[in-house]
């Protein structure tokens, strides 16, 4: 309907006696209690649209056309000849007789592991991974909310595993939205990370209450919670997902509570390192050789859990819009960076060098920024002007936004998780391909980090 040219904006003329009549009471403490049940009603109802009839997520299967257009390199009458031939393959499931066949993505690891041990040499039906090397971990960070920081991280997280890598996806942010993509389900923070970094700090404690007793004083007492962390490992918080291959580590709201103790236990012990505990846990428990890429959902500030977990990180993306708030925005979180990892790196160099030990030096393997919700319409000048700046920090790949997006976050799921018939063929394809270029400027990342590395072990390896 046009609108009278002549009429007044809607902000002149209101009734005060209206405005007064349509108020509700004042809000107590209580009432936050009341709106966050509501919340929490609303988002049981959403997640649960997605869920099986025992309660829990699970991932649609995928047709022949999917499989040999996006995840076995083949072509589809090769693909159904190879069927026919090996019978002991899956041979997947239609809804008619002479319908396309469909197939879980624990039956295309299974067949895609037949392709690469049988199929021509000169493809690449096995993802690329160095033997002897560990799981690179990847931290998603920003400190602006809305960039789209878990929402690339979980997609991230799915295209890795479509191209049959081992994942584990950690959520160090209390929100819980990473745990909800994956339907995770987590009671209380003994299923986070929570106890990973109260028994780095306990084993510290106990080392250096053995000091103390060699030197004759008291021990200082492991509390409750010490104690229980004490008899935990990563395996006990890493749970399995309606993913074969992606594995969680869960994060609900009770996890805020690490960023009140963790400063707690740093005073009572200055020499605890604490930004070590995420990754020396991961370690010591075997999490980095059982998975291929780690990826680590982090609070959008720079608390202890953020610490740990850009600390623990090999590649750090940094995901934002192009505008000229989140260009700001991010400029700041890069000097917030430099700041903190600088303070730490001089207060522990300070006693290395009274001490002659070596220093510690915090080292990223690469560092990216990554333009998501990009509109070229719009934004493609302060898009290049952002890249002019940034240089090679700033990745040359524009994640667009895409109707898909919208339909994923309604349904609380990933974009890889949408049904193609509920679009069409070409639709989904063209709705995909911003997230498919997503995902191969960073594994292009990912096996130019493990090449430089398997290369420079071989070549250590040579002069010894």
């Amino acid at each position: 309907m046009a609108q009278d040219p002549s009429a007044l904006p809607p902000y002149f003329n209101i009734d005060t006696d209206a405005a007064q009549a349509e108020l509700e009471a004042p809000t107590s403490t209580a009432g936050f209690a009341r709106i966050a049940e509501a919340c929490a009603r609303g988002r049981a109802d959403l997640a649960s649209r997605g869920l099986d009839a025992e309660g829990r997520k699970q991932l649609r299967l995928f047709s022949t056309w999917e499989i040999t257009r996006y995840l076995i390199p083949v072509a589809q009458a090769h693909f159904r000849r190879v069927l026919r031939a090996n019978p002991e393959l899956p041979q997947g499931v239609s809804d008619t007789e002479a319908g396309a066949k469909w197939f879980s993505l624990d039956e295309v690891l299974r067949l895609r592991a037949f392709f690469g041990a049988q199929g021509a040499r000169s493809k690449n039906y096995l993802p690329y991974r160095p033997k002897g090397l560990p799981a690179k971990l990847v931290a998603v960070a920003n400190f602006k909310g809305g960039v789209g920081k878990t929402s690339t991280a979980a997609h991230l997280a799915m295209s890795a595993a479509l191209d049959g890598y081992r994942v584990l996806v950690i959520d160090l942010d209390s929100q819980g939205s990473m745990t909800s993509i994956f339907g995770g389900q987590v009671a209380d923070e003994w299923k986070t990370a929570f106890p990973l970094l109260a028994r780095h700090y306990g084993e510290h404690l106990r080392a250096e209450n053995q000091r103390r007793l060699d030197r004759g004083e008291a021990p200082q007492p492991l509390d409750e919670t010490l104690a229980a962390a004490m008899e935990m490992t990563a395996q006990d918080v890493i749970q399995p997902t309606h993913w074969p291959n992606i594995d969680l580590i869960g994060a609900q709201l009770n996890l805020y509570w690490a960023e009140f103790q963790v400063p707690v236990w740093r005073m009572a012990a200055r020499g605890w390192k604490l930004w070590d505990a995420l990754t020396d846990r991961l370690e010591a428990d075997g999490v980095l050789d059982a998975y291929d890429v780690i990826f680590i959902d982090t609070p959008p500030a720079l608390g202890y859990l953020t610490i740990n977990g850009l600390a623990a990180a090999d590649i750090l993306l940094v995901p934002l819009g192009a505008s000229f708030l989140e260009f700001d925005s991010t400029g700041r979180f890069f000097d917030m960076l430099h700041s903190t990892f600088a303070s730490i790196e001089e207060g522990e160099n300070m006693a290395a060098r009274a001490l002659g030990r070596p220093g510690l030096a915090f080292e990223w393997d690469a560092v990216r920024a990554v333009i998501t919700r990009y509109d070229g319409a719009q934004q493609g000048e302060l898009a290049a002007l952002m890249q002019a700046y940034l240089g090679r920090t700033l990745s040359p790949h524009r994640q667009d936004f895409t109707a898909l997006i919208g339909q994923a976050g309604e349904q609380v799921s990933g974009i890889y998780e949408a049904d193609y018939r509920d679009f069409n063929r070409e639709t989904y394809a063209r709705g995909r391909e911003t997230f498919d270029a997503t995902y191969a400027a960073f594994k292009r990342l990912l096996l130019g980090i493990w090449r430089r590395e398997e290369l420079a072990a071989a070549e250590t390896e040579l002069a010894s």
